[in-house]
Formats: C-alpha cells, structure tokens, sequence
C-alpha cells in the first residue's frame, strides 16, 4: 500500500500520517528534504504539477520565513507559493518522521566546504541517512545536492542494501543535480533541461516522471556518477573561465583598456567563445564551492587536475585581491588605512538576491576592517551582516537634499568615504548617488564611477 498525508495535518503542528491506496497523481506525496534555494521552488514546481508536498527543513527560522513569504523565489513561484500555503496538499514540518508517508523523496540539503576548502558533507550524510532509516518498498529517492562522485551509492544505495532493500526491486534510487539560477528570470527552473542518472533502468524511469514536472526535459545519462560528474564539469567550468575573465580584466588594465567591452566583443563570435565578465569575486553556493568536490577527491586519488586548482586559487583570492587595491588606492591618496573610511557597496553575492552566503563583500570587509580601516556598507537587500562575530547594519546614503534617503541604518554622506567599492548592483534600484562620491573602485566595471574611478 502506499502512504500519504492526511489533511489535517496541514493546519496542525503535530504531523499525522496515515494510508490509504489511492493511486491518482494527485495523491502522490513527494516529500522535499530541505527547503533553501533549490528545495523550495522544486517543491512548489511539484505541487503545481499536482503532487502532494511535505516540505521538511530542520531549521524552524526558515520554515517560518517561508510561511511569511520571505524566501527569494521568482515573482510567479512566490505567488504560487502563497497559493499552496493557503490549501491544501503543501505542508511543512521540521519532523524527518514525515519521510514515512512520501511516496517520492527528494534530497536538496546544501553541500558546503569548511575553512581548508575541503568538502564538508555531514549535513548531507546525516540527510541520507534519515531517508534510509524511514525508506520503504516502493519509494522513489533522488538525491539533487552537489557532491563527490560515488555519493548516491555510497549514501544511498549501500545502506539501502544492508537494510534489505533491492535498489531497482524494492526502491528506486537516481541522481539529478539542481540546476536553479537565483533570482534570473530568464533562467526559470521550469524553461532549463535537467540531467539524471539512475541506478538501473526502473530506477531512471521512476524518476523522470516525478523530474519531469520540475524543468524543460530530463537528459538521462547511465548512471548516477555520470550524472554527479556533469555537475561538477558543470560549476568547474565555469569557475576556470571566471579566472580567466579576472585574468584578463588584469590584462586590459595593464593595456588601459575596457574589459568589459573587450569581452562583448569577442562575444560577437558565433562559435568557440562564451563569454564571462570580471566582478569582485565569485560567492553563493555553486562555483566558488562545488568544484572543490572534485578536486579534493581527485587530488587523494593521485590525479590532481591542476588546471581547475589552479582558477579556483584565483577565484577565491579574488577579494583579497580587491582589498589589496582598495589599500593601494588609499595609500596613494594619502590616507592612512586606519584613518580610512570605506562604503562597499552590495554584500549579497549577486544581483537582484539577497544572498550573502561566500559573498566577497564579506572578505573585503573583513581584510579592510582588520587593517584597521571604518567600513560600512550599503545593499537595499541586506540590513545586516555577521562580521567576525560582529552585527553590521546597512547604512541609509544621504542624497545631500536631492533625493530621499536610502537605505536601512544610520544616515551617512557619500561624500564623507574616502573610497566607495561597488561589488554588487541590484536591479530597480537607484545609484545615481554613486556619482557624488569621491573615489570609486568599480568592481562591477559598468559604472561611471564617482568623481574618480578606478577598476580592480
């Protein structure tokens, strides 16, 4: 038989599970495990489509957020959003006893490293593992976070086995890596292919009719490495061409010329060129990390790939790369670093989110502050930032009369900083104020910058 959610429980904080054997798609529980960027709008695609939810996240800060509203989702999936939390079908628990009932589950537990930039997987073992402990027969697991190859076996498949579950008889096990872009419109979950591999042909067949409902077509590969290994290719790229783009903007400034217009136009090729611009640095939860679950295994296998190691030194020293011009720009000046006053502007990781997780704006505060410089920042989207144990609050810019305020904290005059370093621009919002301010390091390369500009 298989078991689903009763009704009540989408109203009550004690989650009842019962049985029943309706088999309709309407009745399709898939519980989702872990509800930050790539659970939550999963989960809501899915309802859409008509299954029944059990959204579980062990962090109850974030399960009230979401019941606020407050989670950065596309326009159209917070609108859904607020459907399905008004009805019936979309529940949310912070109890792991809720697997029980799921017909389906999807893992999408983040994936991050710690402070050497090695892979830091407890959160995702300690995830599995509670999906392998609650697995019954007839139950379709697909694990969607970021890993090293071999996870889905290892995690899954195996302790499945020593409890007595036939992968591709008893249960269905497949790999499919999101592939959600935060906050980009054009790049919506529902228009992006998705790849997945299974465990065997049944495994891939169970799979794809559930994935199918949460992205533009499945690309299905042999296996669930392949499919972990198109990730990590994936973000690794990226990251290689990253460096690259900082590498050049370095090139173009040794030459006094225009990165970004050197990279449109190499961009005019139709072939062979996909173009990546320079920025203050790479963060989020993707490019900056996922690749190190490559080449941390790779380098204990005895086949370091030197090329990716290589670019992901250079994206993660990126902000101390902007810091360091930063205090040559001000040392230049005749600023003592600790007498400086410094207004980075944008903490989140990228435009139009309010993201600030590996966000180089916390680095480049943190190297500037320890020198002994007055930092303050500036993002419509971020009120406040953890430094060093420390709560900054945004500043609110004084438009000297000529605007209203802007911001969130303490009133504060452009024109008292002696260096504004734009990293990150949101979109809808107005930074004409930018052009009152003395000295500008444009890390966004796009600006007129201030009264004078320079680039990194």
């Amino acid at each position: 038989m298989q078991k689903t959610v009763d009704s009540a429980m989408v109203s009550s904080p004690v989650v009842d599970f019962s049985i029943h054997t309706n088999t309709t798609a309407e009745h399709v529980v898939v519980a989702v495990v872990g509800l930050g960027y790539v659970g939550l709008p999963t989960a809501v695609a899915l309802r859409q489509a008509g299954h029944r939810i059990v959204g579980i996240d062990v962090s109850a800060r974030r399960l009230d957020a979401i019941r606020r509203g407050e989670v950065e989702l596309l326009s159209e999936e917070c609108e859904a959003l607020s459907r399905h939390l008004e009805g019936d079908g979309f529940v949310l628990t912070e109890q792991m006893q809720a697997l029980d009932a799921a017909d389906v589950v999807l893992v999408c537990v983040p994936t991050p490293i710690d402070q050497q930039l090695q892979p830091d997987p407890r959160i995702l073992r300690e995830a599995c593992a509670a999906v392998v402990r609650h697995a019954r027969p007839g139950q379709t697991l697909v694990l969607t976070s970021t890993t090293y190859v071999g996870t889905t076996r290892e995690l899954l498949v195996q302790p499945l086995a020593r409890r007595g579950l036939d992968v591709g008889e008893d249960v269905f096990v497949a790999f499919s890596p999101e592939r959600i872009d935060p906050g980009v419109e054009g790049h919506e979950q529902l228009g992006t292919p998705r790849v997945m591999g299974g465990v065997t042909e049944a495994c891939a067949e169970r799979a794809e009719a559930v994935l199918a409902h949460t992205c533009k077509h499945v690309h299905r590969v042999s296996s669930p490495e392949a499919a972990e290994m198109v990730k990590l290719y994936e973000n690794t790229f990226r990251a290689v061409n990253i460096a690259l783009a900082f590498e050049m903007a370095e090139a173009c400034q040794a030459y006094q010329l225009d990165p970004v217009e050197v990279t449109d136009g190499a961009a005019t090729k139709p072939y062979g060129f996909l173009a990546h611009y320079p920025s203050a640095g790479v963060g989020g939860h993707c490019i900056g990390v996922d690749p190190y679950y490559l080449l941390g295994p790779l380098r204990e296998r005895g086949r370091p790939a030197l090329l990716a190691e290589e670019a992901l030194r250079k994206v993660s020293g990126r902000p101390r790369h902007i810091a360091w011009r930063a205090h040559e720009l001000l040392t230049r000046s005749g600023r003592p670093l600790k007498d400086a006053r410094v207004l980075l502007v944008g903490a989140s990781y990228k435009p139009g989110v309010a993201d600030t997780r590996e966000a180089p704006a916390v680095e480049i505060i943190e190297r500037l502050r320890a020198e002994g410089a007055h930092v303050d920042y500036y993002d419509p989207l971020v009120p406040s930032l953890t430094i060093d144990g420390d709560t900054l609050h945004g500043v609110r810019v004084d438009l000297r009369g000529d605007g209203p305020n802007i911001g969130r904290g303490e009133t504060v005059k452009v024109g008292s900083y002696d260096l504004a370093i734009l990293a990150t621009l949101h979109p809808g919002h107005d930074y004409g104020w930018i052009a009152r301010c003395p000295a500008v390091l444009d890390c966004t390369y796009r600006t007129p910058g201030g009264k004078t500009r320079y680039l990194p």
